[in-house]
């Protein structure tokens, strides 16, 4: 009799637990939709290249974890440590005009003497010594990846700045160079490059 009193508690309460884990998964669902609705409304309002960006980063990624009226993002989405959509155009002209709107960033240590030649390589890579992060700004993932591979190619001394800006030219404008656009073509940190420099008159 304990036994079968014992055998129909474990019975209700493994279907008590199965109703539970169901219903939250529905409800995790649920909210997933709700908020994929809200991500969809919010860029129906934005300006083209935004809108069209979005929903290719939307169909790779999925929705993003953060929404705001003017900007999206994802966070460790594939390779990347972070990326922000925001609903801005900001004018180009290398190597070709375009406007930049796709922020993407990967954990990178940036040795101090080479800020100045990336900053001449691309003016929309950006550097942060103390967070320890490399990133990227355009209209499009593919050009990222390859601003960012060129911009380890000049901070080891694979390419100069020159042979850079040829070979992202060349890429871009002329379809060449297909690997540096599909990925990463070094090993991308995946724990903290953040550099916090040393305390000023320590000890004083």
């Amino acid at each position: 009799m304990r036994r079968i009193t014992f055998a129909l508690t474990f019975l209700l309460a493994a279907v008590a637990i199965g109703e539970l884990v169901s219903g939250r998964s529905t409800e995790i669902a649920s909210q997933k939709a709700t908020h994929r609705k809200n991500v969809d409304q919010i860029i129906a309002g934005w300006k083209s290249k935004p809108q069209e960006v979005a929903r290719k980063m939307i169909a790779k990624y999925g929705a993003p974890q953060e929404a705001t009226e003017q900007r999206l993002v994802w966070h460790n989405n594939g390779p990347w440590k972070f990326s922000e959509l925001v609903n801005e155009e900001i004018p180009h002209r290398f190597p070709k005009p375009h406007t930049d709107m796709l922020y993407q960033s990967i954990n990178y240590r940036i040795p101090p003497d080479k800020f100045d030649e990336l900053v001449i390589y691309d003016g929309s890579i950006v550097g942060e010594r103390t967070k320890g992060e490399l990133a990227a700004r355009c209209d499009q993932e593919e050009a990222n990846f390859l601003a960012i591979n060129l911009a380890n190619d000049v901070v080891t001394g694979k390419r100069s700045v020159e042979e850079a800006r040829k070979f992202y030219a060349e890429a871009m404008r002329e379809m060449k160079h297909p690997e540096y656009k599909q990925g990463f073509v070094f090993e991308v940190a995946r724990t903290n490059q953040g550099d916090p420099d040393r305390e000023l008159f320590a000890g004083r």
